[in-house]
């Protein structure tokens, strides 16, 4: 790589490596054992047009945010703070939400690919594609899909579509997917986008369908300050304000829950209902605590009246 990336690199890694007492070392030698832009040329999209809402901001204080290489080679170092006490536990409490064998699995914003990892090991058998807006997130996500040493502990090479593409806007056709994902996306988009965002696993999902989203609790960041304030993280305010089950209400589907999950983080889920078949927007508490909530599903064919 040119002395130039590795002068701006450095300058980088200095603050992140402060903070987070993350192997500098590591890191460095993973920056430089890969043509990086080459991978993510690659994959790259060019019909993919970058929205300004993920073009225009910092993220984690990264100029440029995910559009950086600088972002991608940092993100799973930096990630496993950002998901107390335990990574891994985390992760695996949403595969632990997911109802039957689906068939066919889509990962939206799946930056480098940890939970779409996790979710093809847990059904092999199943067809698993990771979207991103960001071509070096996905260029580390499939590295660690192959199976290299140096990146993925199992060794195991993982047969994954990685996808650069808006997860507004995927291009793939209606009901063509069983279970649709996005982990620790929404507290990175404005409101309005994240419930575009659910429309668009709406129209995806097969009837019986699932969604499954892992994002900070709403609740909790609402009322800790500090919380907000960790990374930089430009929309995660407007998140904590907003209630993804009742955006998923909107969205058109049913069943919706959202569980806490170690305070601080939260699951929320939904089905796809068959067409004719009203969601009810009334909430009511449930026993995981304030902040916590379901969605009826209507099960009568008629419209809802009064509430």
């Amino acid at each position: 790589m040119p002395v130039r990336n590795d002068t701006i690199f450095e300058r980088f890694l200095a603050p992140v490596v402060k903070t987070f007492l993350i192997d500098r070392d590591a890191i460095l030698r993973y920056y430089q054992s890969r043509d990086w832009q080459q991978e993510s040329d690659r994959l790259r999209n060019p019909a993919v047009e970058y929205p300004s809402y993920y073009s225009s901001q910092n993220f984690h204080s990264i100029e440029g945010g995910y559009l950086s290489l600088e972002a991608a080679l940092s993100y799973d170092p930096i990630t496993q703070y950002a998901l107390p006490p335990n990574e891994t536990w985390v992760r695996k409490a949403l595969l632990e939400r997911v109802q039957g064998s689906p068939r066919r699995i889509l990962d939206l914003g799946c930056g480098t690919g940890t939970s779409t990892r996790m979710l093809k090991r847990a059904f092999p058998q199943a067809e698993v594609i990771g979207l991103d807006l960001s071509p070096y997130m996905l260029a580390v996500a499939e590295d660690k899909a192959k199976g290299d040493s140096r990146s993925d502990p199992y060794g195991n090479r993982l047969d994954i579509q990685f996808v650069h593409q808006n997860a507004e806007q995927t291009g793939f056709p209606d009901a063509s997917f069983d279970l649709v994902t996005a982990t620790l996306l929404f507290h990175e988009t404005p409101p309005e986008v994240a419930q575009t965002i659910l429309r668009e696993a709406f129209r995806l999902l097969t009837v019986g369908g699932q969604v499954l989203v892992l994002d900070g609790n709403q609740s909790v960041i609402r009322q800790t300050e500090w919380l907000a304030e960790i990374f930089e993280e430009p929309y995660i305010k407007a998140y904590a304000a907003g209630s993804v089950d009742a955006w998923m209400g909107k969205a058109g589907f049913g069943a919706v829950q959202t569980d806490s999950l170690w305070v601080i983080h939260q699951i929320t889920q939904g089905v796809k209902p068959l067409p004719g078949q009203q969601v009810r927007s009334v909430e009511f508490a449930t026993p995981l605590g304030e902040g916590d909530r379901q969605w009826a599903w209507n099960w009568r064919s008629e419209a809802v009246r009064g509430g």
